[in-house]
């Protein structure tokens, strides 16, 4: 097929690789070692590359020739030869422990440079060029956070906000939500944006020892908006799970007796509004977008009644009958939340408080604290993505991987927020990664544009390859035959030609 012309840039995506150092194997396919690989566009032709991220974890684990740097469901034991009181040493040492720069989810801009992420204290710089692995960045040094999401969200000033959770910092387990400026000063070039890092606001956690766990956030023209959900890490078990030889996986709880509890965080302000906004029980990992209507804050998540997604990935379930024997419990629900930060405060106990026309409701309580249903807008689709370009606002359209009951997607979706329309990509054998929007340099409407997905195949004998979609159509425009041995990714983004003169220079 024929790529659009002025599509220039690279597609850049992060994902576990390697599972197995030596003669050891990790648990789980979300530990493996992280590879990033990439797509280059230049004047319609496709230059592909792949290689694994040098964390130290990496150099560490290649140099021993087998695991020694525990993973989120992998935990490593030191040396068995070692002395009596190196073991007590490092059992002490695990409290709150180092955890890996193994940094495999997701890419981010930020400032002057990219970073692969985790969901740990660490990133590392990358060159998106030549996927060098440049400089570790530790979060912890310039905000008291121990983990931090692998989501963040840029403003339209090139601002990069995330959140991260300080576990149990002078007697405080809190949600710290922070801001990293695009560039710094002139007079301090030599420094990093990061010693530029601001804290905007931190939410105290509703336990001490039981924060929530969270993968990425929402954010709005105003307001930053948090869910802390009744999936939780006990930090008891995390302090103790290296002695008792179990993985930090282990450590998170979910609670489905419990609440989730909605957090708004004014950005001028810096504080969170005050009313209490809560739903029932669920466990997310992606917000979609959220934007402000009215008085309302509307955002749109994809939510699972229980967390047994994450357990379908542990190694030994993913067998050649993966696709027979494993069916979610939960199916992945779009849900579509509509928050009144506006109403009538002496309305009536049991009203809704809702006034745009949805059948998702806010109801007051006898306490004042209000109680959240959502509109249901469809289900089977997890890894959203939207044209960045209207993220805060309000939006039509979401592009995501269709999951039914198999934990691993089979087809790629386009689906209409306003008309409930879907359009569809698939074929045999088939299995397409997240797909990355990318719009066209003279985008009038909100899906002019192309999509971008990588295409592992379930047959060996067949190549992988790159699919470029038209977004309007979601018909196929080209697709870019790649004969190595892809991995199946996670997430990443599309850096345009303009941005990477700037790591050129």
């Amino acid at each position: 097929g024929q790529l659009p012309t002025w599509l220039q840039g690279i597609l850049l995506r992060n994902g576990p690789g390697m599972h197995t150092i030596g003669d050891n194997k990790y648990n789980h396919w979300f530990d493996g070692l992280a590879l990033l690989h990439s797509f280059t566009f230049k004047n319609g032709e496709v230059y592909y590359r792949s290689k694994y991220l040098r964390s130290d974890t990496y150099n560490c684990n290649i140099e021993a020739n087998r695991i020694v740097v525990s993973e989120f469901g992998t935990m490593a034991y030191p040396d068995p030869c070692k002395n009596i009181f190196a073991k007590a040493f490092t059992y002490l040492s695990h409290t709150i422990p180092e955890f890996t720069d193994n940094c495999l989810i997701n890419i981010m801009k930020t400032g002057d440079g990219f970073y692969a992420t985790s969901e740990t204290n660490f990133i590392r710089k990358i060159n998106p060029q030549t996927l060098e692995t440049l400089e570790k960045v530790d979060y912890s040094k310039y905000v008291a956070v121990n983990l931090a999401t692998s989501h963040p969200h840029y403003d339209s000033a090139g601002n990069t906000f995330n959140m991260g959770t300080s576990i149990v910092d002078k007697g405080k387990t809190k949600y710290v939500l922070f801001k990293i400026p695009p560039s710094v000063p002139e007079r301090e070039k030599k420094k990093s944006c990061f010693k530029h890092l601001e804290v905007v606001c931190s939410i105290p956690s509703r336990s001490l020892l039981h924060p929530s766990y969270h993968h990425s956030f929402g954010m709005t023209e105003n307001y930053i908006i948090f869910i802390e959900q009744p999936l939780r890490l006990d930090i008891v078990k995390l302090a103790t799970a290296y002695i008792r030889g179990v993985n930090w996986a282990s450590c998170l709880v979910y609670h489905k007796e419990d609440k989730s509890w909605f957090h708004f965080v004014d950005k001028k302000t810096k504080k969170e509004v005050s009313t209490k906004f809560y739903t029932d029980a669920m466990v997310l990992f992606h917000h979609v977008n959220a934007y402000e209507e009215d008085g309302h804050i509307i955002f749109d998540i994809i939510a699972y009644e229980d967390n047994s997604l994450y357990d379908m990935f542990y190694l030994k379930n993913l067998d050649k009958d993966f696709e027979e024997n494993n069916k979610l419990n939960s199916i992945p629900t779009c849900k579509r939340f509509v928050v009144p930060l506006q109403y009538d405060k002496d309305a009536e106990v049991g009203s809704n408080l809702v006034t745009l026309p949805s059948t998702a409701t806010a109801v007051k309580e006898k306490d004042g604290s209000i109680y959240c249903q959502p509109e249901i807008l469809c289900e089977g689709i997890e890894l959203p993505r939207i044209n960045y370009d209207y993220n805060s606002k309000k939006y039509k359209y979401v592009f995501a991987t269709e999951v039914q009951w198999s934990p691993v997607p089979t087809k790629i979706v386009k689906f209409n927020m306003q008309t409930k329309e879907m359009l569809h990509w698939g074929e045999d054998h088939c299995w397409p990664s997240e797909p990355v929007f990318v719009p066209s340099p003279d985008a009038r409407e909100e899906d002019d544009g192309i999509v971008l997905t990588c295409v592992v195949m379930t047959d060996p004998k067949q190549a992988p390859f790159l699919l470029v979609l038209d977004a309007k159509t979601f018909k196929e425009l080209s697709r870019v035959t790649v004969n190595v041995e892809m991995h199946l990714d996670l997430h990443g983004m599309f850096i345009p030609e303009k941005d990477l003169k700037t790591e050129a220079e």
